[in-house]
């Protein structure tokens, strides 16, 4: 709907086909999102080819929204890859194991490497709409991770174990909140608002294209260990749910640490303990009640904001009401 509104506004475009086009995209990513969960299984030709026809489409409203040759050029640059990894998931689906696995991996590593290789030639950024947008998906995101707390109660009903690790995780789903919004997301815009435009561009495909799945992924990977652990307080969690329980808050770190010396050039030391501290907890989550892995968890991520809130206070404060400089508290 973003590019609809861009899209349909524009003097240059044929208002009806843009609709059509936009339609179309929207019915490919709705079997995108339903063939996922069998991706690597009895959809992954199903997914590949909705993949797609989203990319072509998207490349498609581009070439439609607009007359500008730089805007054009840019996005034939960037159309070589995305067909290579189009290419490159279909042929996916005809593998199973580690093969359609390297597939993959190149099909990624192919999407993030044209984009880079393509440049930032021809394309503008506004600022505040931008940084708004991302914001919006970090916000998503969370949301769905609140829903998770529900998804995962066990048929018998609540116990304390359960009401204890339900509270638990809404703790730990506030401090990600807490990490992004309280000075990280404000710094960002600010900081792309005073850039050159040519810059804007660069910090808007590093800091949010790159960066922002990273996030989210910590964000999905917390929500499912949440619903393990729910389901299961009382027991420990197999590995796969163990690592996404912990490791998915320390990539979200992780993430945003990479975020901030990508925007201000200063490493966030704190954030960093933090996320090592994280990703040790999965022996804990792997050998002892659940219920106490989602509590170190959430332990060590509400002391990592109690932290910066008391540490950094007045920082803090001039940052938030826009009065202070870029400059981000040290540590």
């Amino acid at each position: 709907w973003e590019g609809y509104a861009w899209l349909t506004n524009s003097v240059d475009a044929d208002r009806d086909a843009v609709r059509l086009t936009i339609f179309v995209a929207m019915a490919a990513m709705l079997v995108v999102a339903l063939a996922t969960p069998g991706a690597f299984g009895a959809d992954a030709t199903l997914f590949a080819g909705a993949y797609a026809v989203v990319r072509v489409v998207h490349l498609m409203l581009y070439v439609q929204g607009t007359q500008d040759s730089d805007v054009r050029a840019a996005v034939w640059r960037l159309a070589p890859s995305a067909l290579a990894t189009c290419a490159l998931l279909g042929a996916a689906a005809s593998f199973d194991g580690t093969a359609q696995a390297a597939l993959w991996l190149a099909a990624i590593a192919v999407d993030y490497g044209g984009l880079y290789l393509a440049g930032t030639k021809g394309w503008s950024v506004q600022s505040a709409h931008f940084a708004e947008r991302h914001s919006l998906i970090v916000l998503i995101a969370l949301g769905e991770s609140v829903v998770e707390i529900g998804a995962g109660v066990p048929e018998e009903g609540l116990g304390t174990g359960v009401v204890v690790a339900a509270l638990l995780a809404v703790v730990a789903i506030a401090a990600l909140w807490w990490a992004y919004f309280d000075v990280v997301a404000p710094v960002a815009e600010r900081r792309m608002r005073a850039a050159t435009p040519a810059e804007r561009v660069a910090i808007a495909r590093d800091s949010y294209t790159y960066l922002h799945l990273p996030m989210v992924a910590g964000i999905v990977l917390l929500a499912f260990g949440i619903e393990a652990t729910i389901a299961h307080v009382g027991e420990p969690l197999e590995t796969v749910a163990a690592v996404a329980l912990c490791a998915g808050p320390a990539l979200y770190l992780l993430a945003l640490i990479a975020f901030r010396l990508r925007n201000v050039r200063s490493l966030n030391r704190q954030r960093l303990v933090a996320a090592v501290a994280l990703a040790l907890v999965v022996g804990v989550a792997t050998n002892a009640a659940a219920l106490w892995a989602l509590a170190l968890v959430t332990a060590i991520l509400a002391g990592l904001i109690a932290y910066e809130a008391l540490r950094f206070r007045e920082a803090r404060a001039r940052i938030r009401s826009g009065g202070g400089s870029m400059r981000v508290p040290e540590g």
